[in-house]
């Protein structure tokens, strides 16, 4: 793009959003119009730049690390001297470990969805405006949208527990490792919901997943559905976001785009 002859600075009349960094761009502030592509980008973003790609599991690795950090200099600031040896005979926190635990699902998984065709459009780690969680990964084809929340339980099995059915209603939950975790399910379905809210086709399906990365997995089957959410191992969900199919296929970067806008990256 020719940033001199094609661009103009404007006052904007409606409310955009900034096709380099993400941020919004309020009506009746100056932005840059980009007139090739119909688009904007706020005035600090005055040339053109290449997309940064998303880093899957950044803001829970930060996180980690800031935790991490933190607790260390506590520790050195109370004990002078024995500070190194206290942290080298202690363990960080479950709570802290558990954000290097999430860190290292994410990483992982998105390694694994590299494996995907080239038409897939692949956001990481996303920011849900309005709540305090983030959406790992979700995934464009055309086909449709993949909402995935990747779980890393080291040996731990999840199944399905069904209840009722005859004399009363069937109710399913999902346990791993013999623990009820149905807020996992639920937190999924939330997601997908706001991601259908923005993808605003009700032509688009847009399909929830929990995929569980180290988790005891039986030989022969293994994977359900809870509720609607998928659960499922890493391989098992590339095969089937790859042979997933429609008579009316839609655009990636189209739908990725308005997801892209609606869930920006972390700062």
């Amino acid at each position: 793009m020719d940033p001199v002859g094609s661009d103009k600075q404007i006052r904007l009349r409606y409310a955009g959003t900034c096709r380099p960094c993400g941020e919004p761009l309020p009506a009746g502030g100056e932005a840059i119009y980009e007139r090739n592509a119909k688009t904007v980008r706020c005035v600090e973003c005055r040339m053109p730049a290449e997309p940064q790609p998303d880093v899957a599991g950044g803001s829970a690795r930060r996180e980690y690390e800031r935790r991490k950090s933190a607790r260390e200099d506590r520790i050195r600031a109370s004990h002078p001297k024995l500070g190194g040896l206290i942290l080298a005979l202690s363990d960080d926190p479950q709570s802290t470990r558990a954000w290097e635990r999430g860190a290292v699902g994410e990483e992982l998984l998105g390694e694994r969805l590299k494996d995907l065709p080239a038409t897939a459009r692949v956001l990481h780690d996303r920011r849900n405006p309005g709540t305090r969680a983030n959406i790992d990964h979700i995934v464009v084809t055309p086909a449709g949208v993949w909402v995935i929340d990747a779980k890393r339980y080291k040996s731990k099995r999840p199944e399905l527990h069904v209840e009722g059915g005859i004399l009363r209603p069937r109710t399913e939950s999902l346990r791993v490792g013999g623990r009820d975790a149905s807020k996992l399910v639920s937190g999924v379905a939330s997601q997908v919901d706001r991601v259908a809210g923005a993808v605003a086709d009700d032509a688009v399906t847009v399909t929830g997943v929990l995929c569980f990365l180290e988790a005891d997995w039986p030989l022969i089957g293994g994977s359900f559905e809870v509720n609607g959410i998928h659960v499922l191992w890493p391989r098992l969900l590339i095969k089937r976001i790859t042979a997933e199919s429609t008579p009316d296929p839609i655009d990636p970067d189209v739908v990725s785009g308005r997801l892209a806008a609606a869930f920006p990256r972390h700062a």
